[in-house]
């Protein structure tokens, strides 16, 4: 790996310089080859393991923890930072420069007397989900590697540690802008530095001035609206969207006791440190607007309010547009050629209703939308009706749909196309689980397998149908925590 050290540099009173504590026998537990293409690295080599592992230096790098703040469950947090996350440096690959940080490296200024290890169920966990989103057209962060050890950890019990290598396209967070503001030690020379450099890094066409900010800002909240309209659309809950775990670029990020959903639950809460249902699933658009007025709070010194209040105030059509045009083609319906209005309240009432249909029927998620693209979408005779036990709701919103939809040339390609946008295949969290414990036995075949199939979610792979069906009855709607 090549490595710039721009933060490094440029930042010095945005981080601690700390270095990882090595894990005893470390091997690879799983590997992403295109995530290692995104840094320029072809293979998993015993160089790379003692380095990602924390047990020898790697060249070029500089290892430090960021220090940041954030809202957690509402609450103001003074002082956060990388707990468990030790950043070598930006990796220089053939497309760009990615953060490289080892998730689970050891003990940090910002632990907060933790040990700074994450145990391997969550490792394992957070590269499966890294891999699922991307290949689901979800904007993420992305995962290189799990490396496994026997260096013992407690959580609940004994386990055992492992290291995640994360790569982000940048690791800023709201809760960095938010620290530079709120703590004593901010000012708004800091927030002018911290914002300078972040339009210089990542939107080189914007200007480091008034006008430059403004626009910044909408670019922030377009990215956040963005991402969380395909969390709803691919029905995934993040479970902690604390301001601390938002990415400044939009990119899905901190992973913990999240959750694809099974059968359709509109209030599904995926994590039971969690029980009022602040991160519910329903809730995430409005959590992200809450969470963009945190940030625009953290940028009033630098930022006018009323410039401020009146992008925030986009961000409502900035989720609603790409959600609808996602929905519009899980559903097959043509897009809207001149915007209207009115459509766009047709079609989002349309989806909800089907939506709504779902949760009363309660029907699996993604096994609903996937064969609705199965379908003769011309023929009075639905075989998804079956599915229903109110069958005249679903036939009056099934007739609205038909007509909304109009006519379909040629019924395979419109089939295909919708297969192509309907995945077939998710992360489930028991199958995850699954992996998992077969991970403990020292069998790693059901991750890989995992893993490969999460690669291709839109394919058939008949020979793995078990890997599509719904959870069993121990696996259905599994709560996780915030150490998963």
């Amino acid at each position: 790996m090549k490595f710039k050290q721009d933060f490094f540099t440029q930042l010095p009173e945005f981080y601690s310089q700390v270095y990882p504590q090595g894990i005893s026998h470390p091997h690879w537990l799983a590997w992403s080859d295109d995530a290692a293409q995104l840094i320029g690295l072809t293979q998993p080599t015993d160089e790379l393991l003692l380095g990602l592992s924390g047990n020898a230096a790697v060249d070029g790098a500089t290892y430090y923890a960021q220090v940041y703040s954030g809202h957690q469950f509402g609450g103001y947090t003074p002082r956060l930072g990388d707990g468990r996350s030790i950043i070598l440096g930006e990796a220089i690959g053939p497309n760009g420069a990615w953060d490289v940080a080892l998730k689970g490296g050891g003990p940090t200024p910002y632990s907060r007397r933790g040990d700074g290890r994450a145990v391997m169920r969550s490792a394992v966990r957070e590269f499966l989900v890294s891999e699922a989103l991307h290949h689901l057209h979800v904007p993420t962060t992305r995962a290189l590697a799990v490396i496994g050890s026997d260096l013992p950890v407690w959580r609940e019990s004994q386990e055992t540690a492992a290291i995640t290598v994360r790569l982000a396209r940048s690791h800023i967070r709201f809760g960095h802008f938010e620290f530079f503001c709120h703590s004593e030690r901010g000012r708004a020379d800091k927030l002018i530095q911290l914002l300078n450099f972040t339009i210089t890094q990542h939107y080189p066409h914007l200007s480091c001035d008034a006008a430059g900010y403004k626009a910044w800002f909408l670019q922030v909240v377009q990215d956040t609206a963005k991402m969380i309209a395909h969390w709803q659309a691919v029905g995934f809950a993040h479970g902690v969207m604390n301001t601390d775990n938002m990415s400044i670029l939009g990119d899905s990020f901190d992973f913990g006791p999240f959750a694809f959903l099974d059968t359709f639950q509109e209030d599904f809460i995926c994590n039971h440190s969690d029980p009022e249902g602040r991160y519910a699933f329903g809730q995430q658009p409005g959590v992200g607007l809450w969470n963009l007025q945190r940030l625009a709070q953290a940028l009033t010194p630098v930022i006018p309010s009323d410039d401020l209040i009146a992008i925030l105030n986009q961000y409502q059509e900035a989720l609603v547009q790409p959600y609808l045009r996602l929905m519009r083609a899980k559903l097959g319906l043509s897009a809207v050629d001149v915007p209207s209005v009115e459509q766009d309240k047709q079609d989002l009432d349309l989806i909800g209703r089907f939506t709504v249909l779902m949760e009363k029927n309660q029907l699996d998620y993604t096994q609903t939308w996937r064969q609705l693209g199965k379908l003769d979408p011309t023929s009075k005779h639905c075989a998804l009706r079956d599915d229903f036990i109110d069958v005249s709701q679903f036939d009056t919103w099934y007739q609205a749909y038909q007509q909304r939809l109009g006519a379909v040339a040629d019924i395979p390609a419109w089939q295909t196309e919708r297969n192509s946008v309907n995945p077939k295949y998710i992360l489930r969290n028991y199958l995850a689980q699954e992996a998992i414990i077969a991970v403990e036995e020292g069998n790693l075949a059901p991750l890989h397998l995992l893993q490969k199939i999460l690669t291709q979610p839109f394919a058939e792979h008949a020979e793995h149908e078990d890997l599509a069906k719904r959870p069993p009855d121990w696996g259905q709607g599994l709560i996780m925590s915030c150490s998963s």
